[in-house]
């Protein structure tokens, strides 16, 4: 089928930005769908209007109906980049679709502040939860973000200034590229702007002396955990991790989820890796909520259930952890479910658990290991080694 849905990117500078032959496109269209700044950004009094569909979900369904007219879909900048572009190809087929992009909110950005895109992190908190931004809080790491509205920076200058990045510098850009640009200048812990709705938050992080080290690599210290003294503690926690293979957008079953560590720790490892928790107590999965939102990974979805009852219609998972629950009708259940080439690791720390991943692994084989670990702590005027409690663990991948 020839293509019939265009989908434009455009700028504050309006129909004037684009190029002869994109505007030819949105000036001969007969439907023009987008939010109520971008059809006075592009005039065409012959076209119908659309405004965005509420709920936004109902887009798809909404052009599907248009098949057979000549569609625009106006969006901010480049439509295929945190933008509605990427929704609607991942349902309308390419072959039905032009994209026409435009120099976007990222490239203006950091021609404005003189950053290089190839050094820097892009990200966008746009109707998103504010604290994914979180996990990017690094010494000396420059973030382009798009934001939600007014509101925005000073939330971000909160994030920074709590963890020791007050100094971090920030820039607000509004209405880049139109006659209304403006730019606002100022640092995270004196943050007090008033800034437009529609804006964008460049932040170079500053940390200082006593500020949160927080990489995205796992290892965390076990301080940064609320958890009620059962949680995998940070050594044994950088191991499993590392087992676990996070990759972006790869999604995580943490079977007996507890303080949530583990499904914590994979989704900061890798872009869009998502995690369900799987926790039986009230309280744990509120710790678990709690330290989702402090470390920057907002989305962590936690259910209440026993396993292997609670692992029914739970969508595919690329890698599993059992910390909790384990038996063996749990990991045939889990491992009938886990996707190709995914990862399933289990921690045991009690003989009972240990002999059954001893029997398993005779089964089934992968990599048995026990990890000991020595804290070094005061023994009087002395200093001596105390032992954590030993894990037996094992590891394998589904071929």
């Amino acid at each position: 089928m020839k293509p019939w849905l265009h989908v434009v990117g455009i700028g504050e500078d309006g129909l004037d930005g684009l190029t002869p032959a994109t505007r030819a496109v949105v000036e001969a269209a007969e439907v023009i769908v987008g939010g109520e700044r971008h059809h006075d950004l592009a005039t065409n009094p012959q076209a119908e209007k659309i405004a965005w569909p509420s709920p936004f979900d109902a887009l798809i369904e909404r052009l599907e109906s248009l098949r057979g007219k000549r569609v625009v879909v106006l969006a901010s900048g480049d439509p295929l980049w945190y933008s509605v572009g990427a929704k609607i190809g991942r349902t309308i087929p390419p072959a039905e679709i032009i994209y026409h992009p435009q120099v976007g909110a990222f490239q203006l950005a950091a021609a404005r502040m003189g950053w290089s895109m190839a050094d820097l992190e892009t990200l966008t908190v746009h109707g998103r939860p504010v604290e994914q931004m979180i996990a990017f809080i690094q010494p000396d790491q420059r973030l382009l973000i798009l934001t939600t509205g007014e509101e925005t920076p000073a939330q971000i200058a909160r994030f920074l200034t709590e963890r020791g990045f007050g100094k971090s510098r920030m820039t607000v850009l509004a209405n880049m590229g139109g006659e209304r640009e403006q730019r606002f200048d100022g640092v995270a812990d004196s943050w007090q702007q008033v800034v437009p709705p529609f804006n964008t938050l460049a932040v170079e992080c500053i940390a200082a002396p006593d500020a949160a080290l927080l990489p995205r690599v796992p290892g965390l210290a076990d301080n940064l955990f609320q958890h009620d003294g059962t949680m995998t503690k940070q050594e044994v926690r950088a191991v499993t991790v590392a087992k676990l293979m996070p990759m972006r957008g790869a999604l995580l079953w943490d079977i007996g989820t507890g303080c949530g560590s583990i499904a914590v720790e994979w989704m900061r490892a890798a872009r869009y890796a998502r995690a369900i928790g799987i926790e039986p107590r009230a309280e744990r999965r509120a710790m678990a909520a709690a330290n989702a939102l402090a470390l920057g990974v907002p989305k962590l979805e936690l259910i209440e259930g026993k396993v292997p009852a609670a692992l029914e219609g739970l969508p595919a998972p690329d890698a599993i952890f059992i910390g909790g629950g384990l038996s063996r009708k749990t990991f045939e259940v889990a491992w009938e479910a886990l996707r190709p080439l995914g990862r399933l690791v289990a921690n045991a720390v009690t003989l009972e658990s240990e002999a059954i991943l001893v029997a398993l692994q005779k089964r089934h084989g992968g990599d048995l290991i026990k990890i000991t670990i020595n804290r070094a702590e005061d023994l009087g005027k002395m200093s001596g080694w105390k032992p954590l409690r030993p894990v037996t663990q094992w590891s394998l991948i589904k071929r």
